[in-house]
């Protein structure tokens, strides 16, 4: 299912046919609509729409084009308005230097009252920005930094609330990474289908983890519909240009984006945790929650979400489990044992789902923190031989003490003990891979000098988020 995030559906270029708009959304598998308001008069009928059709749900604000009469009963009327069961967030509120209909200063002081009431309101909010970029985000971070507690309850992988979207997103790479570590989604329209758009160099920089989709209908319709009037039923053109700019496939995109869209908005309810998940070819196996270490930059303690997956599992499988739900490990490119926990804590699964994958002609892939001699209290690398075809590693860094720090254990203890894994795993294991976080205070440089020339291992950089 896709979530369009945004589409103006009040507009009047659906007064004829909106039935025939929400009925064609749903044959193209777009379960959900968030039609955000640009005044009161629009919030109203979003809101009307939202009561009338089950798929669709309201935001209510002022655009920052639609400032002209404004006053605190109309402020006043937003916010009761926002106490609607089916109000997701404040929005479409932001600045826009391109048009300058209203003052700047006044628009940046309606922005900041609105995003005032979304925290009184603990609503996320939907932000609009042209040729304004620099003060919207310098005023949010303002506010975020100001109130913590905005959304405290709706907590993501990076170990802060989701507050809001900036829609239709038009800033550089550098600065939605910024928006994204402040809790922040950027949304692509379809936009990023046209000929040589720039919102794909940021989507193939950024990835697809914390993005949302949307038609900004009427607007923006993607290609091959472009100048025509634009419907949510054509959400899964811009689904499909997202995986292929980031060289996924469409379901990653899709079970991602609704995520995210779920999340900010509150939609629906969460999908149950599994043991076995797929991303591009390769499955993956969830074995345990338990890890001997607790990394900043890990949620095994929060969601424990992988691109929509659930991986917070209550009860741990067994071999035969696992197998079961592997099936013909031929139907994909590898499997990989990697959740929210170390695979190693649970070695005889580990082993025994190896075993069954390689006789049946499979490929295994180990990814782990390279503590299990120390966990186990021997050498378990000769027990991997023949039936794990590669080990990744994660180094995380070349100091020991930030080690440590970055994986809240005794750094030099087990930093120690990663490198001699490593040089063991290289006698046992065909493939040893070795990856550091691609964090600013890591050292990436040394880190791969160390695995390259003394190690005689491939290095990898993960993403941070």
């Amino acid at each position: 299912m896709l979530i369009d995030s945004h589409a103006h559906l009040f507009n009047g270029d659906y007064d004829e046919d909106i039935e025939s708009v929400i009925r064609r959304a749903g044959e193209a598998e777009v379960g959900f609509c968030v039609v955000p308001g640009t005044d009161l008069a629009t919030s109203r009928q979003a809101v009307e729409l939202a009561d009338r059709f089950p798929e669709v749900f309201a935001a209510v604000g002022y655009h920052p084009l639609d400032l002209a009469g404004i006053s605190d009963a109309g402020l006043t009327a937003i916010e009761e308005l926002s106490h609607h069961p089916k109000v997701v967030a404040i929005g479409e509120i932001g600045v826009d230097y391109f048009y300058d209909k209203s003052p700047r200063s006044v628009q940046l002081e309606m922005f900041r009252r609105q995003i005032a009431l979304a925290i009184r309101r603990d609503l996320p909010v939907i932000i609009h920005t042209r040729d304004s970029m620099a003060d919207t985000v310098a005023l949010v971070k303002e506010v975020v930094t100001a109130h913590p507690e905005w959304r405290r309850n709706n907590r993501t992988g990076l170990g802060f609330p989701h507050r809001g979207v900036f829609h239709c997103y038009s800033g550089d790479a550098d600065t939605a990474l910024e928006l994204i570590r402040s809790g922040f989604l950027i949304s692509f329209t379809g936009s990023i289908t046209f000929k040589n758009s720039s919102a794909c160099d940021v989507l193939a920089a950024v990835g697809y983890d914390h993005i949302m989709l949307e038609t900004d209908a009427p607007f923006m319709a993607p290609v091959p519909f472009r100048g025509k009037r634009n419907e949510p039923s054509h959400l899964p053109l811009i689904a499909a240009k997202v995986a292929e700019v980031c060289h996924a496939t469409m379901e990653d995109v899709v079970r991602t984006t609704t995520f995210n869209a779920k999340r900010l908005f509150s939609l629906g309810e969460p999908d149950a945790p599994v043991f076995t998940y797929q991303l591009g070819k390769s499955l993956y196996i969830n074995l345990t929650n338990r890890c001997n270490a607790d990394c900043v930059f890990c949620d095994r303690k929060g969601e424990a979400v992988v691109k929509g997956h659930n991986l917070k599992i209550t009860r741990e499988p067994d071999a035969r489990e696992v197998i079961e739900q592997i099936g013909d490990p031929l139907r994909y490119d590898e499997i990989v044992f990697c959740g929210y926990g170390e695979p190693t804590i649970r070695l005889d699964v580990l082993k025994d789902v190896s075993a069954s994958v390689k006789q049946k002609g499979g490929r295994i892939r180990l990814n782990t923190d390279g503590h299990g001699n120390g966990i186990h209290k021997r050498n378990i690398l000769p027990e991997l031989a023949g039936i794990v075809d590669t080990v990744s590693v994660s180094l995380n860094s070349v100091d020991p003490v930030q080690y440590g720090e970055l994986m809240r254990l005794d750094g030099p203890k087990y930093h120690a003990a990663m490198l001699e894994f490593i040089r063991e795993a290289k006698k046992f294991i065909p493939s040893v891979v070795v990856s550091v976080v691609g964090m600013n205070d890591v050292d990436q440089n040394s880190a791969r000098e160390l695995v390259e020339k003394e190690l005689g291992a491939t290095f990898r950089v993960r993403p941070y988020f």
